[in-house]
């Protein structure tokens, strides 16, 4: 071997950090490299577990040993992790809770949960470099890039453990507001529609209603009618990718500055009370505390813009 040449290093994997994937567990590891470098080094076997050669899905298992191999980062990698650094600071404020198993945040909107698509870093990358201490920071679900509202990070891989099975048990309750165009008629109403997922030639995913999808149901209820819009509370049962966005849209009612399903002409109405962002709002999450297993509900405030909106909506009904 030659002795100049860098050899990486090894850890032990904790029994936090047990039931990751190879991939994802990298990627907290080697911040600001490029999924495309970490699948890559993957596959050449330069990542090993055990002295051995694994796949990115390999689950890891408490004690496994990780040898992590040197990665050199461009210039432009680099400078990646220190405009993290600049953009991360507003996430300090947006904590709205925070204990030894959990992290809740009332994500803004326009900033991506993680990074991907072009983008360099996201809410998780974000935290990882604010809270280095931190050994496991991981997303326990997601929120569209647009959408604000309540997001729910795990500090333990026990809590994310338990907060995925409320999930796949439909334990967890999630309510979002959203202002549509029109007036919705029902107080209540159950909107039920297979969705299928797209993928436009420019990687954009475009959800439609089509009887091939998956099953998926909406539930709305009317908060607040106006003269050309209603703010409606949207609780989905099931969870797929742009689900309420498409029922409101399936429904007649598209939700405001939707830049995919939404209403232009809706959209220009609306311009006068200075709202330039989808008002799609995660308003509250309920579950069980993986913990304490008390009943945990916490609310995330709107933010100011679509505060201002709904106050100019309110002094113009008639």
């Amino acid at each position: 071997m030659n002795a100049n040449k860098p050899s990486g290093y090894f850890i032990t994997i904790s029994l936090d950090a047990a039931g990751q994937r190879t991939d994802n567990f990298l990627r907290t590891h080697l911040k600001g490299v490029p999924k495309s470098m970490i699948y890559r080094i993957i596959r050449k076997g330069l990542v090993q577990v055990n002295k051995k050669k694994v796949k990115p899905e390999y689950k890891l298992k408490h004690d496994d040993k990780v040898r992590i191999p040197p990665v050199r980062r461009s210039e432009v990698e680099k400078s990646c992790i220190f405009t993290t650094l600049d953009n991360v600071a507003i996430l300090n404020d947006a904590v709205l809770y925070e204990d030894e198993d959990l992290l809740i945040l009332n994500k803004p909107a326009g900033t991506a949960v993680h990074g991907g698509s072009g983008l360099s870093f996201g809410v998780i990358e974000g935290l990882r470099v604010l809270r280095p201490d931190v050994r496991f920071l991981e997303l326990v679900h997601r929120l569209d890039r647009d959408t604000s509202g309540v997001l729910l990070i795990a500090k333990k891989r026990s809590a994310l453990c338990s907060l995925h099975e409320q999930f796949r048990t439909k334990g967890i309750k999630k309510d979002y507001l959203a202002l549509v165009k029109g007036y919705w008629k029902s107080r209540s109403q159950k909107v039920v529609a297979p969705l299928l997922k797209n993928a436009l030639t420019s990687g954009e995913r475009i959800v439609r209603v089509n009887a091939e999808g998956k099953p998926s149901e909406t539930r709305f209820k009317v908060e607040e009618r106006f003269a050309l819009a209603t703010l409606i509370r949207a609780t989905p049962v099931t969870g797929r990718t742009h689900q309420i966005r498409v029922h409101a849209q399936y429904a007649g009612h598209p939700i405001a500055f939707d830049n995919r399903y939404g209403d232009d002409a809706f959209n220009q109405t609306l311009k006068v009370c200075a709202l330039n962002r989808l008002f799609l709002h995660a308003i509250s999450l309920c579950f069980e505390h993986p913990t304490s297993r008390k009943t945990f509900r916490i609310e995330a405030p709107l933010d100011i813009k679509l505060n201002r909106c709904l106050l100019y909506l309110r002094a113009n009904k008639k």
